[in-house]
Order: C-alpha cells, then sequence, then structure tokens
C-alpha cells in the first residue's frame, strides 16, 4: 500500500501540483484547501496519514492552530509534520521549529526538495536507512558529497544540473516526460512552453555523455527522456 499524505494549502493551484507531484511518485494523497476543512476531513478518513504538510498564513485556522490541534491528538500526534510557507525569515523558521514541526520549507520551493523531504520523514519514522549512492551501470551520483562519477572519471556539474541527473538516476529505464522533469526538478511556477528542460539536458549531455563509449541519456521522440545502462 502507498504511503498517505494530506496537504493542507489555500493557494489552490499550488495544492493541485502537489497532489499531482505526490501521487506520480507513488503516494496517495488527501489535500484541503484550509486548517478548518483539513480538520473536519482528516477526523473522517479511515487512514492514518504517514506525513502531513502544511501551509502557515491560512483563513479562519492557520497552520499554527492546526499543528497544535495535531498534536494535542494521540492518534495524530506522532504524524511527521512540514510546514511550507512564504514566511521566510530565520525567526520565522525558528519559531516553527520551536513549535516542534519535524521540517520548515519556504516557498518557493522546487518539487524535488519537497519529495527528498518527505521520503527522508518517511525513512526516519519507519527506521529505514536512507541511500547516500545512486548507481546505474558504470556511473555514480554520491548524495552526500555530490559527488558524480562516470567510468572512473569524475564530472563537475552545476547545482540545477546535480539534480537533474539525479531525478534521472533515481528513474533509470524509466521515460520521464518534460513536465515531469519540470515539476520535480524546477520551482513550481513555470512555463509549459519553455525550452528550458532541452536546454539543460543538452548541458548535462555534454558533461555526462560527451567523450565515453556510449550515452546514457536517450530522448524518446513525443515522449521525454531516459536515462539507461549503455547496453540496455
Amino acid at each position: 500500500m502507498n504511503s498517505l499524505i494530506f496537504v493542507v494549502d489555500d493557494d489552490l493551484v499550488l495544492l493541485q501540483n502537489l497532489r499531482r507531484v505526490l501521487e506520480v511518485n507513488n503516494f496517495d494523497v488527501i489535500v484541503a484547501p484550509n486548517g478548518k476543512e483539513a480538520l473536519s476531513l482528516i477526523s473522517t478518513i479511515d487512514r492514518v496519514p504517514e506525513i502531513i504538510i502544511s501551509d502557515i498564513l491560512m483563513p479562519e485556522i492557520d497552520g499554527y492552530d492546526f499543528f497544535k490541534i495535531v498534536s494535542n491528538n494521540p492518534i495524530l500526534n506522532h504524524i511527521p509534520f512540514i510546514f511550507l510557507s512564504g514566511r521566510n525569515k530565520p525567526e520565522d523558521v525558528r519559531f516553527g521549529k520551536m513549535l516542534g514541526v519535524d521540517d520548515y520549507l519556504t516557498k518557493p520551493f522546487a518539487f524535488s526538495e519537497l519529495l527528498a523531504r518527505v521520503q527522508a520523514l518517511i525513512r526516519r519514522s519507519s527506521d529505514v536507512a536512507e541511500p547516500t549512492k545512486l548507481v546505474v551501470g558504470e556511473a555514480s551520483l554520491n548524495l552526500i558529497t555530490r559527488e558524480v562519477v562516470r567510468a572512473g572519471r569524475k564530472i563537475d556539474l552545476q547545482p540545477l544540473e546535480f539534480s537533474l541527473l539525479e531525478y534521472l538516476m533515481r528513474n533509470a529505464g524509466r521515460v520521464v516526460s518534460k513536465t515531469m522533469i519540470m515539476e520535480h526538478v524546477w520551482d513550481y511556477y513555470f512555463d509549459p512552453q519553455t525550452n528550458v528542460v532541452e536546454s539543460r539536458i543538452y548541458r548535462l549531455r555534454e558533461k555526462f555523455d560527451k567523450g565515453f563509449a556510449g550515452k546514457m541519456i536517450h530522448t524518446i521522440r513525443g515522449v521525454g527522456y531516459v536515462l539507461k545502462e549503455e547496453n540496455s
């Protein structure tokens, strides 16, 4: 059974984008547009969420009060809780952490960052060790040192190139669309007509594929991209 994520945000565009991204990554998702509806809904569902993600600035019941109510509920108080907020001053983050939330992510954010934090909290709560390295064929990506090596040769990547390669390697052998890449690697505000993905894929190929015996990043025309071993 997929993990259940409960998401609360009064930004309806962001709320639906979050639902889509989480579902694409094999999470079950329940959403609510504000704290009041969230409290009503969470009392009726037949599954306890693995994680709650909530905005702070919402009408009627804000994120702070929603978190306090959840924290005082003996059935819900063990659930990892992430604040999403446009309140990005250090004192805002400190206050959120002081309340006892497990994580605090400021807006705007990259979906890849949120997914990484969600997965880390789920692993922590289930005592599953977090992987430190991704390996596909002759290529490896170290998530701690951020070192990328292919066929014994170290490859220097810019931060966005690293995130793009990480996403492709996490989905090795699976075709990912341009939209999926944009939603996972870039911030959630983007122009679907932009050629930024093509441009970044080209730059990544120049560093990761050029000069090696075979290419690993393949274009599936009209569908998207796939990273796989050279002989697969």
